[in-house]
């Protein structure tokens, strides 16, 4: 079991939550910021458009996650 007097934090965590909070803060702005352009196309399009912008996000978050809780990338 992991004794907990070799509990050693890190600063993975804090720095990981901060990053992820401004990266998608940055990312919500960008497409806000392509909200315009989006609204011209048909409004199937833009369901789709809006669905993928919704989920691409998700991609590199299982790796950072990782990174946070091991210090690996993989």
């Amino acid at each position: 079991m992991n004794d907990p007097e070799s509990y050693k934090p890190t600063w993975r965590k804090p720095f990981g939550i901060l990053a992820l909070v401004l990266a998608l803060f940055g990312y919500a702005l960008i497409v806000a910021g392509l909200s315009g352009p989006i609204s011209t196309l048909p409004v199937l399009v833009q369901t789709l458009v809006y669905i993928i912008l919704g989920t691409v996000w998700l991609l590199p978050l299982r790796r950072f996650l990782i990174w946070m809780e091991t210090g690996r990338w993989g």
